[in-house]
């Protein structure tokens, strides 16, 4: 008999050892570390210097769950999550419909809707900002040339408005259920749809009793990774209305960022990144629970 020759040889492992070993050191001083630091700091109360820390145990966790700013962040996380759920699943599941019947110059639809997605939230979230600025904002000036002074107000002043924008923030982030949704058609066996316009099914119909069904693990997937993108939603928050007035657009990243960047207390910070973790973790497996039972 021939002596098989072991997968892996003792070079091969050096070579492994080269190509994976930075990617591991990194992994280790950027995940391992910071876990293990936002654990450890959490259970205390130090400030930014990191000296004379004085454990608190769960102290921080308790105050964290009775903090109305907190809990207001935590909603307002899941309100602009639920927005822009409905948003992907009807709007962008249209826009994906629409595209892949062969529209003329769909190229320049697709690259009008993917594009904002594809390119650096902060920037976007920048140029709305600069767009709505009260007193010399591109939008308010516009109104205040063709004499509709009246209708130019502080968008990211009041309450109301600045809720409203940061709302559209997030609808118009729309491409990446477009693309989900135009992926996932390319893969339905068009005989179905064939075989519905032969008995009669409308437009409307095919899209709302064929294709919307067939495409339920999709639907999984634009609901979870949108979910978890409004928990890392730091910059579209932050460079539009910086969490205010008052707070009232806050999610957890900024009132993360707020704590953790004041140097009062960093444990409580360090709590609050910890719970937010906790929280997608959690929404990452029921997702994957899901999946599975669905598979």
């Amino acid at each position: 008999m021939t002596k098989k020759t072991p997968l892996i040889t003792r070079a091969n492992w050096a070579d492994l050892a080269f190509f994976f070993g930075p990617l591991l050191a990194m992994y280790l001083i950027f995940y391992v570390f910071s876990l293990g630091f936002l654990m450890y700091t959490s259970l205390y109360r130090v400030n930014i210097s990191l000296a004379g820390g004085r454990w608190v145990g769960f102290d921080n966790f308790r105050l964290l769950l009775t903090d109305g700013n907190f809990l207001t962040a935590l909603t307002n996380n899941l309100v602009f999550a639920a927005v822009a759920i409905f948003a992907g699943l009807t709007i962008g599941f249209f826009i994906a419909v629409t595209l892949s019947t062969g529209v003329r110059r769909k190229g320049l639809f697709y690259a009008a809707f993917l594009l904002p997605s594809l390119m650096p939230i902060a920037l976007i979230a920048s140029v709305f900002r600069v767009l709505l600025e009260s007193r010399f904002g591109a939008v308010n000036e516009t109104l205040r040339a063709v004499g509709l002074e009246a209708l130019a107000m502080g968008w990211l002043i009041e309450p109301s408005l600045a809720y409203g924008v940061v709302v559209i923030l997030f609808v118009y982030l729309i491409g990446l259920p477009v693309m989900y949704y135009t992926a996932a058609m390319s893969t339905i066996n068009t005989s179905v749809i064939e075989a519905a316009v032969l008995d009669g099914a409308g437009t409307w119909q095919i899209m709302r009793q064929i294709l919307f069904p067939l495409l339920r693990a999709t639907h999984m997937t634009i609901i979870v990774s949108t979910v978890l993108m409004t928990f890392r939603a730091f910059d579209v928050v932050f460079f539009s209305t910086q969490g205010g007035p008052s707070g009232l657009t806050e999610i957890t990243g900024t009132y993360v960022y707020r704590f953790s960047t004041s140097g009062n207390n960093i444990g409580y910070g360090s709590a609050a990144a910890l719970l937010v973790m906790i929280i997608s973790l959690v929404i990452s497996i029921v997702q994957y629970a899901l999946s599975r039972s669905r598979t």
